[in-house]
């Protein structure tokens, strides 16, 4: 279902757009600032170590994002060799991701939950909220190419990951399609939003 199908403005579409590019800029800049950090300077030289969201879209994650409320940024390019510790420091930066998302949710939902808003305010801090935990929750499954992955790859051999990498779209798209899949991931956006912002999710 389109997502904008549930707005009845202008106002409400238009701030859904930015709490997107907020989202998804947050979510790649961390992966880029965390595999710089670490001493992997790919996506700085490609210039994703960057807040301008421009960089950081994928069309097809967008598109996904607005169809379905769900999907993904442009993937960050890393080179592992870069790192001291190439397993455990590839981890570190993919999950950087999700937990930048996490982050800003938990702040702006502190702010939803204790300061007295303007409701127009209040309105685009809730959409915002919101698609950073969606973005947190879907790229914590772990299946390749979401961030999750990577936590995977810790407990089966490479070849066997590389075997999964090249049919984790497939997967994905199973389990959205024929297996009872969005509901559950529905739920878990909904407990985490009303665990942060102490509001229900309409």
């Amino acid at each position: 279902m389109l997502l904008f199908n549930h707005f009845s403005s202008l106002t409400q579409v238009i701030a859904t757009l930015a709490a997107l590019l907020v989202a998804i800029t947050i979510h790649e800049f961390a992966h880029a600032w965390m595999a710089n950090y670490y001493g992997d300077p790919t996506a700085k030289l490609m210039g994703r170590l960057s807040f301008n969201p421009l960089v950081h879209l994928d069309l097809i994650g967008t598109i996904f994002l607005l169809v379905a409320g769900f999907g993904w940024g442009k993937p960050v390019m890393v080179n592992p060799n870069n790192f001291k510790n190439p397993k455990l420091d590839n981890i570190t930066v993919s999950l950087a991701g999700p937990m930048s998302n996490l982050l800003l949710a938990v702040i702006l939902g502190i702010i939803l939950r204790f300061v007295p808003l303007p409701g127009n305010v209040s309105s685009i801090l809730v959409i915002i909220v919101f698609f950073n935990l969606v973005l947190m929750i879907f790229n914590l499954i772990p299946i390749p190419p979401l961030d999750g992955s990577k936590i995977l790859s810790l407990f089966i051999s490479d070849q066997a990951y590389l075997v999964l990498q090249q049919f984790g779209i497939f997967l994905l798209l199973i389990l959205i399609l024929f297996v009872n899949f969005m509901p559950v991931i529905s739920r878990i956006i909904s407990f985490f939003f009303v665990l942060i912002t102490g509001k229900a999710l309409l």
